[in-house]
């Protein structure tokens, strides 16, 4: 499989710790934001929508990392990254979607770069346009995380879900944009609990080889 991402895009970080907790190898193929070339004929060949990350095994190409990360569940069932029983399955999904739905597709480059260019917005008027955003999320994760008795480390249970691999990106995002993020202790736990597996510590943005 061919990965091609970028360091310290989101979508990227997620869909590289699923890999990383199913144990699946990767060739890494840095598409390089910064320098838009996910918006060259190359990259836009892969995904016409011109958006990392996009995974490529064999003939099959994938995009979206949310339907990846479906798509790896079900090609590589185990370790399971959703719980076996329905309802829990639909609330570990719901706090993913907390992130992937409610607080990323607001704060993605596209969108920040637009209010640089449109609406003038500086370093700090986009610190507070992400951090509203983040907060007010987070706000919701936390509180289902603390009405969750069965949870022991992770969002979910006491083995890393979908979940996880959703909100840890979104934390390196909220530090990045100088969120304090003192106000949540349960999110901060998990990040902690995350940080102590190789899975997790590998996807990170700053061990990629294209980090700088």
């Amino acid at each position: 499989m061919q990965l091609h991402n970028f360091f310290r895009s989101g979508t990227s970080h997620r869909l590289r710790i699923a890999l990383n907790l199913k144990g699946l190898a990767y060739d890494y193929v840095a598409v390089d934001l910064r320098k838009n070339e996910h918006q060259g004929a190359p990259f836009k060949n892969l995904n016409p929508q011109g958006l990392v990350p996009a995974l490529v095994d064999g003939d099959l190409v994938l995009t979206q990392s949310v339907a990846i990360i479906e798509w790896l569940e079900e090609r590589y069932p185990t370790p399971a990254l959703l719980p076996a029983d329905t309802e829990d399955r639909a609330h570990v999904r719901a706090l993913a979607a907390i992130v992937g739905c409610d607080i990323h597709p607001v704060n993605n480059k596209r969108i920040l770069d637009t209010l640089r260019a449109t609406f003038g917005a500086d370093d700090a008027a986009i610190n507070h346009w992400c951090g509203t955003w983040i907060s007010e999320g987070f706000d919701a994760y936390e509180a289902l995380l603390a009405t969750d008795t069965r949870r022991l480390g992770f969002s979910f249970g006491n083995t890393p879900t979908i979940a996880d691999a959703y909100l840890i990106p979104q934390i390196e995002s909220a530090r990045r944009f100088k969120v304090d993020l003192g106000r949540w202790p349960r999110i901060m736990a998990v990040d902690a609990h995350c940080g102590a597996l190789e899975a997790f510590r590998q996807a990170a943005p700053m061990a990629q080889p294209d980090a700088s």
